[in-house]
């Protein structure tokens, strides 16, 4: 199949290694070890942009108040400053989208205003500074020097100190420095803040935001934007009431919030009371209509919108996209009057969602496609199991980030060869990418046995990754799947955020594994700890409760699922509470369960548990019912003869045995 006209080639390698296709030997754990030593420690440079499946690298379009910041030491990226202008407006001069927008576009696709007369370097960082400290600060990264009248050095090079240690997470450092200060301007207020609210601590936001000594638009605008997040519109809205200067994004924020929580006329009103409105706040309303199922209303507010860009565009086609509405989004999309990679990209995403594989790989043949493209039809032969057209595409691309390796391992740890994971792995390191946890878990995926598990395992604490959720709730359910529930506990204990994944891994793992009497102590910390259990979770519970006979406490779990939790129970909770009966003999009450119990949850399963404990109770009586439910249930499967035959056989029905075995 024919993608482009590139031709093939195969990316060259630094280091020979031989890895074997079937089973990683220790030597090759070995040489992957020394691999992550090599590995640079900093990202390549670049900025990942992250949505639905896929990652693409982008720089803005130029503004001239970007274009005027460059230094003799190096070009300094229109794209970085974007990026770092996020949440730091102020006069118009830029605008972005809010938190519905967000969704949408990644985080440095920036509006511009044109400014034909854009100041130069010294009088572009004297209007940033004040407004936008993080472009002042990516200025002063790229070797800038700031003009000494502009503002007191010493404050400034101390709320640039408090972005940068707040942007790599040292909070309590930043915390630090912004108390030794001995004088505060606005901007180190607001630049506290939002460090606080970028590491997702809103309550000590709150509290500096109230000792503010004068307010200032930026953190009123930034404390906006972090109530919306958290949901609290309640309280975004009293800021905003009580703003006594508000511009676009403090009004596009608070609109955003109303249309996430489902407030749409408040929305909506709110947005009729904008003295002014731009793209991005026509934007917003138009996705916050689609969020809540409101396609036609989008549409009609797309149809008002004074003039449209790309973004607008682009807005409205994912809405169709991401409620399954294909055809209109193809319209749209051939109206549209100039098309970017960001929409091309959300076309072939749909297509692939919706199957259209050949549509896809029509759009796929776009002018100019970028890696997030790649990226896309890579992903969507991997979850249909094609890994042939998937290599060939790999092959193919012009260049690969991470997200194109973690595809490509997590591809063959699922669909095979065996072996041919950890190879994609160790290329990955001669390239000179640095494995995340994402990468880590598929490796994980694809271990058959305790030496690969634990090599693997090595490797996530080398990489500094093994404390990340996600990849520990995979440790814990390979651990468990080769036996090892010591190993899966221990890794489990030292998980420092534990979420509903985390624990029902472990409760499975005791359930499977022989140790009920774990279960239920382990349930108990489990809610204590604030985490509400889902269906899996109540499968490893009662599954436990069958096997230690614990009769009265599974039944009433299991009636908790609906009277308390409010799940549904499922075919599986039923063959369960069926088995957990049927053990104990309590056969009359299992088999009203079985008859009373919603009739398109009655399988397999659940016949089987029944007829499983006839066999251990002696019920031919009972097993001949049920047995012959079976069997018309599943007429061309053998299983069911064969329980109801071993049913006869405990039971001395000999003739009946040798009747059900022909």
């Amino acid at each position: 199949m024919k993608y482009c006209s590139r031709p093939k080639r195969k990316f060259s390698t630094s280091i020979a290694l031989q890895v074997p296709l079937y089973v990683a030997s220790l030597g090759t754990w070995m040489a992957l070890n020394m691999l992550v030593l090599e590995v640079a420690p900093k990202p390549t440079v670049g900025l990942l942009l992250y949505e639905a499946h896929s990652v693409r690298t982008s720089s803005t379009s130029a503004c001239t108040t970007c274009n005027s910041c460059s230094t003799k030491v190096r070009r300094l990226r229109n794209s970085w400053l974007c990026g770092a202008f996020k949440h730091q407006w102020r006069d118009g001069k830029h605008g972005w989208q809010d938190a519905i927008v967000d969704e949408v576009f990644p985080f440095n696709y920036v509006w511009h205003a044109q400014d034909p007369k854009g100041p130069r370097l010294r009088s572009a960082l004297k209007r940033f500074y004040g407004k936008a400290p993080a472009v002042v600060e990516v200025c002063m990264q790229a070797g800038a020097q700031i003009p000494e009248r502009s503002t007191s050095c010493g404050v400034y090079n101390h709320n640039v100190k408090i972005s940068r240690l707040g942007s790599s997470g040292r909070v309590k450092e930043a915390r630090k420095l912004f108390d030794e200060m001995s004088q505060r301007d606005s901007v180190s207020y607001a630049s506290m803040i939002t460090v606080y609210l970028k590491n997702n601590d809103l309550p000590r936001a709150e509290t500096l935001f109230r000792e503010l000594p004068d307010r200032n638009i930026v953190a009123e605008s930034a404390m906006i934007d972090g109530y919306v997040k958290a949901g609290r519109v309640d309280e975004a809205r009293k800021i905003f009431d009580e703003m006594a200067e508000r511009n676009v994004y403090s009004w596009t924020s608070l609109i955003s919030g109303y249309f996430k929580t489902g407030q749409v006329d408040e929305g909506c009103r709110l947005f009729d009371r904008m003295p002014v409105k731009n793209v991005v706040s026509w934007t917003t309303v138009v996705l916050g209509y689609a969020q809540n199922g409101l396609i036609e209303q989008a549409r009609n507010v797309f149809n008002q919108m004074p003039e449209r860009n790309v973004f607008a565009w682009t807005a409205l086609i994912k809405s169709y996209v991401d409620h399954g509405q294909i055809d209109e989004a193809f319209n749209l999309f051939h109206e549209m009057p100039q098309q970017n990679q960001y929409s091309w990209n959300i076309m072939i995403l749909g297509c692939l969602n919706a199957k259209r594989i050949h549509a896809a790989i029509q759009l796929f043949n776009m002018p100019n496609k970028d890696i997030a493209a790649w990226n896309a039809m890579i992903t969507a032969y991997i979850d249909e199991g094609i890994m042939a057209e998937a290599t060939e595409l790999f092959d193919l691309m012009p260049q690969r980030n991470i997200v194109t390796w973690n595809a490509m391992i997590d591809g063959y740890a699922r669909n095979g060869p065996e072996g041919e994971a950890l190879k994609q792995l160790i290329l990955m390191l001669q390239s000179r990418f640095k494995p995340n946890e994402t990468t880590i878990t598929s490796v994980l995926i694809s271990c058959k046995g305790m030496l690969e598990l634990m090599q693997a395992h090595a490797l996530a604490i080398r990489l500094g990754v093994e404390h990340e959720t996600s990849l520990t709730n995979t440790l814990v359910t390979m651990y468990s799947r080769i036996g090892d529930v010591d190993s899966a506990s221990l890794a489990f204990e030292h998980l420092k955020f534990k979420d509903v994944v985390s624990w029902t891994a472990m409760i499975l793992a005791y359930s499977n594994h022989g140790y009920g009497y774990h279960v239920l102590p382990a349930f108990a910390r489990m809610l204590r700890s604030g985490i509400k259990p889902d269906e899996i979770t109540f499968v490893g519970i009662l599954s436990a409760c069958s096997h230690v006979g614990l009769v009265e406490k599974g039944q009433k779990l299991f009636y908790s699922m609906s009277h308390v939790y409010g799940f549904k129970p499922r075919a599986e909770h039923y063959s369960c509470l069926v088995d957990i009966l049927g053990r104990a003999g309590k056969m009359e009450k299992a088999m009203r369960i079985v008859n009373e119990m919603p009739p398109n949850e009655c399988d397999s399963a659940v016949l089987g548990a029944l007829l499983g404990a006839c066999k251990l109770h002696g019920d031919v009586r009972m097993a001949n019912e049920i047995g012959a439910r079976l069997i018309e249930l599943k007429p061309t499967s053998c299983g069911g003869y064969v329980l109801l035959a071993n049913v006869y056989a405990a039971g001395g029905e000999w003739d009946e045995f040798a009747q059900g075995r022909r």
